[in-house]
C-alpha cells in the first residue's frame, strides 16, 4: 500500500513526479532513473533516462500501479538523449505528455506526445515544440481553459544560455547582485501542441517588490517549476537547486509577477529535489523524490508523497520529509 514518505514503487527508480487527478485517480508522471554508470557533474550527465512509466493510485492508501512504458526515446524522432522531468495535462478529450530531451545538437527542447488514456502509451509529435528550450515543463490548464507551460532549469538545464533569446553555448548566469533568472511561461495554443505566444520570463520578487538576487540561493529559482491554484491564488513552487529547498511564491495572475513566501520542503537525501502539488478529494498532497532507497545515489531516486497543509492566510506549512 502507498504510505506517506515511503517510496511509491521499489521495482524501478523514479524521480521528478508530476501528479494529477484524472478519471478519479491520482496519476503520477515521473522520470525513470536507470542503472547507467555515468560521471556525476553539474551538467547532469548522470541523469541518462530513456523512457517514461506512468504510475497511478486509486486512493492515497491504495497500492501504486505501474502502467509500464508509456514512451521511449527510440520513438521520438527529434530526441537524442536524456528524457528528463515530464508533465501531463488533459484538454480536448486528449491526454498530453510534455517532456524535455536533448535534440541532435545537444540542445534541450520540449516535446509533446498524446494519448486517449492517462496511462498511455503516448504517441510523440515528430518534432519538438517550436520555440521551446531548456527543461522541466509543467502545464496548468486554468479554470478558463487557457493552458500555460512553465519551464526552465539552470546549469544542465541550459537556461543561462538563452538570456538573449538565442542559444549561446558559452553564456553564463547573471552577476550575483543582479536579479536571478526566472522560469519561463508560455501560453499554449488550443491544440496544446505549440506556443500561442513567445515564452516570457517570470519575475519573482520579495515582499517589498525587489527581485530575488542571483546570489540568494535560498530563494532564487533553479529548476522544477510547478504552478497550482488554491482559493483564487496562483502558487509557483520550485527547487532552489544548490541549497536543496522546495520554495514557493504567490500571485493573482498565472504569469506573475510572483511574491516569494517561504519554504515548502526541507532538503531530502540526494542532490536534486523536484515536486508537484495536487488536490485529491478534500486534501492537498506534495509529491517529491529522494535517494533513500538507493542509499543516496543521486541518479537513483524514488517518488514519495505527503500531505500538504495551508495556513488560514493561504501560506503553506513547511514540511520536514523525515519528521525530525
Amino acid at each position: 500500500m502507498a504510505k506517506p514518505n515511503e517510496p511509491l514503487v521499489t521495482h524501478i527508480y523514479t524521480a521528478d513526479p508530476s501528479a494529477h487527478v484524472f478519471e478519479g485517480k491520482i496519476y503520477i508522471y515521473p522520470s525513470h532513473d536507470l542503472d547507467h554508470e555515468k560521471q556525476s557533474n553539474d551538467n547532469g550527465d548522470q541523469y541518462d533516462m530513456e523512457d517514461y512509466h506512468v504510475l497511478s493510485l486509486e486512493d492515497t492508501d491504495a497500492p501504486c500501479v505501474d502502467h509500464g512504458e508509456a514512451l521511449h526515446l527510440r520513438d521520438i524522432p527529434w530526441a537524442k538523449q536524456q528524457l528528463w522531468a515530464p508533465d501531463a495535462a488533459y484538454k480536448n478529450e486528449t491526454y498530453y505528455l510534455f517532456f524535455p530531451a536533448r535534440d541532435q545538437n545537444d540542445v534541450f527542447r520540449i516535446g509533446v506526445a498524446t494519448s486517449a488514456s492517462p496511462a498511455g502509451p503516448f504517441t510523440p509529435e515528430p518534432d519538438y515544440i517550436p520555440g521551446s528550450f531548456s527543461i522541466d515543463p509543467a502545464v496548468l490548464v486554468d479554470d478558463d481553459n487557457n493552458a500555460y507551460m512553465y519551464f526552465g532549469g539552470l546549469w544542465g538545464g541550459q537556461l543561462e544560455k538563452w538570456q538573449t533569446g538565442e542559444f549561446l553555448p558559452d553564456a553564463e548566469g547573471p552577476d550575483p547582485s543582479a536579479p536571478a533568472l526566472g522560469p519561463r511561461v508560455a501560453k499554449l495554443s488550443d491544440d496544446m501542441l505549440t506556443f500561442a505566444e513567445p515564452p516570457k520570463e517570470i519575475s519573482i520578487v520579495d515582499e517589498e517588490g525587489s527581485p530575488i538576487a542571483a546570489s540568494d540561493e535560498d530563494r532564487r529559482y533553479f529548476e522544477g517549476p510547478w504552478v497550482h491554484k488554491h482559493n483564487g491564488n496562483y502558487y509557483l513552487s520550485y527547487s532552489t537547486g544548490s541549497t536543496h529547498y522546495i520554495v514557493y511564491a504567490m500571485s493573482d495572475k498565472p504569469e506573475g509577477p510572483y511574491v516569494y513566501k517561504g519554504k515548502i520542503l526541507t532538503p531530502v537525501i540526494g542532490w536534486t529535489t523536484h515536486h508537484s502539488i495536487v488536490q485529491f478529494k478534500e486534501k492537498w498532497y506534495l509529491f517529491y523524490h529522494d535517494s533513500s532507497l538507493s542509499g543516496g545515489a543521486d541518479n537513483k531516486r524514488s517518488v514519495k508523497y505527503t500531505e500538504l497543509k495551508y495556513n488560514e492566510d493561504g501560506t503553506i506549512q513547511t514540511i520536514d520529509p523525515y519528521g525530525n
